[in-house]
């Protein structure tokens, strides 16, 4: 026995570890991401008024040098080698294909980008950020036909020797001003559920789970860690029955979010979606709102406090803002009212706090911009009062890191930048972004070089609803993305960590998420969950259904229905439940003489002919009863019988004359 087992183990030496195994074929990321490329749709900025890509009607589908390359791979009928595979070649971790070999270089056609020349090294940017992707070609290999379009990647940034010719120079600057802003928008998903318009969107700090809620009264949570290619939440809430969500936010910490529906009372739920408690609601009959424990009217925004883990603002529709206190649900801890220039009670349309806390701005239904600082003995009076800044109501408000710049944004189809220092007149008008939801905000990159909005669909348009970015330093319109033919962009979201793009879209039938991202310059989120596939089915997944057998389901086992039940059943019936008619007694209908409202010469002669007449309102009751006097004289028969025995005749009190006299 002995012998053989070490045969055995030196024939299973000869043979790798693998053998024998069976492995299953794995799909490259590649493929995986070329499935949610985004599809190419006309995309112009409005400054240059040019396309914004190399090819007049596509988008630009890559924010970074890699996209020339990627298309040269898809092209190439050539094994193409993994893009995702990192090497060290001695001057740090490169990502991008495998250099090939010099003999591969004099025998073979180079696939992918040539190797740069020794002692380059990684390119960077001017802000530092290291180029993710294949490393550049040198000066002059890229070769051009005879209309001008460049094959193979783009040429790098100008380093030591530049060109004296003009077209060189504008070409170079071009492709810096596309990398400069580097938005990652080559790929798309979408996270659907929702059946009407998703209006309110929330990422956590981490980006590990998202938050979206809807007109259709839900709310949806999502888990980037858990998801898979199916990008399915994992639960659904419904805060307040038959009221939409307005708003939702995050706490500092991200244990806790804040739920605003158009009910008067917000909700706090924990990370996993139970719930917390729920904010008092005021009383509605007293007429100061300062003296109400909470709001009276449906609220229209709210917002978790970006440094206190404890404190929470909301706007409403009775005309003020309040500060609560998560732990004490039963009361407000501040309540301001906006000035307003003549008494009346006029909505808060939307509200937010600066990048510190100290700072609160309000969007008022007077179309004014109020803003408060919080200090000692602060009160409702704003520190800046901005009166008509817009003609409508608004419906976002942004600060800036630095708090310098606010931006505001409104059913008017406008968006304004303020600078906080001289709040008279706008820094900068953008006009032609229709609005047409409450809840439509802004969002700044992570940078906060760019910031971005979306627009709504109008019933003669053809563009969709598009997301907008404008450059913050030049205040001008960068780049217009189209998210949806057909349904309008409401909320939108640059994540820093992630580095995606979240936008919320939907009409009266259908919402979603959409999250645009890039294989080269995003992080995790849905990079991860698009690669990650569903999990298969198994033979432990089976579940048989249990048959139950009731006992009383034949009519022999059945209960007899209680009496209760029985008569309200006959209740129900209109012919058991009919009123009886009255017999015929006589002449009439039911009985009832003079009921027909007939003819008959016996009802005219006793009422209209004026034969029975009651005078008993107008004979005095003495005469009445002594007009039978004699009658009952004559012929007793009720009293007289009684006393005949014992008082023959009947003795009357005689009158004393002196009572008479007197």
């Amino acid at each position: 026995m002995d012998d053989e087992a070490e045969i055995y183990d030196g024939v299973r030496s000869q043979f790798p570890l693998t053998f024998g195994k069976q492995s299953k074929s794995q799909t490259s990321l590649e493929l995986i991401h070329n499935a949610t490329r985004r599809a190419a749709t006309k995309t112009t900025t409005a400054a240059a008024g040019k396309p914004s890509s190399t090819e007049p009607d596509d988008l630009p589908s890559m924010s970074s040098s890699s996209k020339a390359w990627l298309d040269s791979l898809r092209n190439s009928k050539s094994p193409t080698p993994n893009p995702n595979f990192a090497r060290d070649d001695g001057d740090g971790p490169t990502v991008g294909p495998p250099r090939p070999t010099d003999e591969e270089d004099r025998g073979a056609e180079m696939i992918g980008p040539p190797r740069p020349p020794p002692g380059q090294g990684s390119v960077e940017y001017e802000d530092g950020d290291a180029l993710i992707g294949p490393p550049p070609p040198p000066a002059g290999s890229a070769e051009s036909d005879d209309d001008g379009e460049i094959i193979g990647p783009p040429r790098p940034p100008p380093v030591s020797n530049l060109s004296d010719s003009d077209e060189d120079a504008d070409e170079n600057d071009d492709d810096e001003e596309e990398n400069h802003y580097r938005i990652p928008m080559s790929n798309e998903i979408v996270l659907k559920g929702h059946t009407k318009v998703v209006s309110a969107l929330a990422i956590d700090h981490t980006g590990s789970r998202v938050l979206s809620g809807s007109y259709d009264y839900s709310v949806r949570m999502y888990d980037f860690q858990g998801m898979n290619s199916r990008l399915q939440s994992f639960r659904q809430l419904e805060p307040f029955e038959g009221h939409q969500v307005r708003n939702l936010s995050w706490s500092p910490t991200a244990d806790r979010f804040l739920c605003v529906t158009g009910s008067g009372q917000a909700k706090i739920y924990d990370r996993d979606g139970l719930t917390l408690g729920e904010f008092m609601k005021g009383d509605m009959y007293i007429r100061d709102l300062k003296n109400t424990k909470g709001h009276i009217s449906g609220l229209t925004w709210g917002e978790w406090h970006p440094r206190a883990r404890e404190t929470v603002l909301t706007s409403s529709e009775d005309g003020s803002l309040r500060i609560w206190d998560v732990n004490d649900f039963k009361s407000q801890k501040q309540v301001i009212k906006p000035k307003l220039a003549r008494p009346a009670r006029v909505p808060v349309t939307t509200c937010t706090w600066d990048r510190e806390g100290k700072c609160i701005a309000g969007g008022i239904g007077d179309g004014s911009i109020q803003i408060w600082n919080l200090k000692p003995g602060w009160g409702s009076r704003p520190d800046i009062y901005v009166e008509k800044s817009h003609s409508d109501d608004i419906s976002g408000l942004k600060f800036s890191a630095d708090g310098k710049i606010l931006l505001s944004r409104s059913f008017d189809g406008t968006l304004k930048v303020w600078d906080l220092r001289q709040m008279k007149a706008p820094l900068k008008i953008f006009e032609d972004l229709p609005n047409h939801y409450a809840q439509t905000n802004i969002a700044f990159s992570p940078d906060e070089q760019l910031f971005l909005t979306g627009t709504s669909v109008e019933r003669e348009s053809t563009t969709g609803g598009l997301l907008c970015f404008f450059d913050r330093a030049k205040l001008e319109l960068v780049l217009r993305v189209g998210i949806s033919s057909t349904c309008s962009v409401v909320q939108c979201a640059w994540h820093p960590k992630l580095n995606q793009i979240f936008a919320t879209s939907g009409d009266k039938s259908q919402g979603g998420t959409h999250i645009l991202y890039d294989t080269t310059l995003s992080e995790r989120g849905a990079l991860v969950c698009v690669a990650r596939a569903p999990r298969k089915k198994s033979v432990d997944d089976f579940e048989a259904k249990p048959v139950i057998h009731n006992p009383h389901a034949l009519p022999l086992f059945r209960d007899q229905p209680s009496r209760k039940r029985q008569r309200e059943k006959i209740l129900k019936d209109p012919l058991k439940a009919h009123k009886p008619d009255l017999p015929m007694t006589g002449p009439g209908f039911g009985g009832r003489v003079g009921t027909t409202q007939g003819s008959l010469l016996t009802q005219y002669l006793l009422k209209q002919g004026g034969m029975i007449k009651e005078t008993w309102m107008e004979e005095d009751p003495r005469e009445a009863i002594l007009k039978y006097a004699d009658a009952a004289a004559k012929d007793p028969k009720f009293i007289a019988p009684a006393y005949a025995s014992t008082q023959p005749e009947p003795v009357f009190a005689k009158s004393d004359s002196e009572d008479e006299e007197k």
